[in-house]
């Protein structure tokens, strides 16, 4: 009898909007090869601009349950992350080695400081109040308190360049300052973000706190840029003709831009992206007076 070779299931990597896995609008998608372009990775959904709109609009209808938590559950929420991370490491490993090229120790490696990331920005959202904020001495019968509170809704660009920390380095401290994120993923490298996206689905995160697109940066840059529901945005691994463009557009609503730029001295790998300025960043300082004896 002639053996039967069966053909594995081959996978579509969604996008994750609202805490579900959903196609492209459009039902785009391309496929993903791993390293070196011989053999195939996965198909992975092309985000359409209807998709973005439909993650700001789940991001913005999570924000207002995600910045009411208190800010120890918030830390609890994102080491219970670092825990579904960590039970599967090796899932993130061949993901990472598979797509970039990367040997099985340089993965491990990434993926061992991407857990510790998470967790260095868990424990910092407790505290971060206390550090940005201050009880002010004014010249007047009145208590004067400085307290940041979370900006909204942020825009995230991740690079290609350790896409799975440098994923981490950019969004984790921006959700733990009390916002929620719409993401696109690494261009080059996207079935590391959806990887990612599969254990944020079964842990304690609230769905539309991390929203996250695969796609074209081309495409989707400026739509998200100048969206009047984003409140800021983070840019990294993008070209001074895209920060130009996404200065321009998001001038109309006066968004907060960061621009982040990897550079020998401080790579995604560096101790200096472990930082309370990233959280601070999307925070605003709000002055509160009151009166003494009232």
């Amino acid at each position: 009898m002639e053996e039967v070779v069966r053909l594995g299931v081959q996978k579509t990597r969604k996008l994750y909007i609202g805490g579900s896995f959903n196609r492209s609008e459009s039902g785009r998608s391309r496929p993903v090869y791993q390293a070196g372009g011989k053999k195939f990775l996965a198909n992975v959904c092309l985000a359409s601009r209807k998709d973005l709109r439909d993650a700001v609009q789940a991001a913005r209808k999570a924000l207002t349950a995600w910045r009411a938590k208190t800010a120890y559950n918030r830390g609890q929420i994102l080491y219970r992350m670092a825990e579904m991370m960590e039970s599967r490491r090796s899932e993130l490993e061949t993901e990472l080695a598979q797509a970039t090229g990367m040997k099985e120790n340089e993965a491990r490696e990434e993926t061992s400081m991407a857990i510790d990331r998470v967790i260095y920005y868990a424990g910092w959202c407790d505290k971060i109040v206390q550090v940005v904020g201050n009880a002010n001495p004014v010249a007047a019968p009145y208590f004067n308190f400085t307290i940041p509170e979370p900006v909204g809704v942020v825009g995230v660009v991740c690079p290609n360049e350790n896409p799975l920390l440098s994923f981490i380095s950019l969004v984790i401290p921006i959700v733990a300052g009390g916002n929620s994120t719409v993401c696109l993923a690494s261009e080059k490298y996207p079935t590391v973000a959806v990887c990612l996206a599969e254990i944020f689905a079964t842990s304690d995160l609230p769905g539309g706190v991390i929203n996250i697109l695969t796609g074209n940066r081309s495409e989707l840059l400026g739509p998200m840029a100048s969206h009047m529901d984003v409140n800021a945005l983070a840019l990294a691994g993008i070209s001074l003709e895209e920060e130009k463009e996404a200065q321009m557009a998001a001038a109309e609503n006066v968004k907060r831009v960061r621009v982040y730029r990897e550079n020998k001295s401080t790579p995604w790998t560096s101790l200096a992206w472990e930082n309370i300025d990233v959280i601070a960043d999307y925070m605003e300082l709000k002055t509160v007076w009151h009166p003494i004896g009232s």
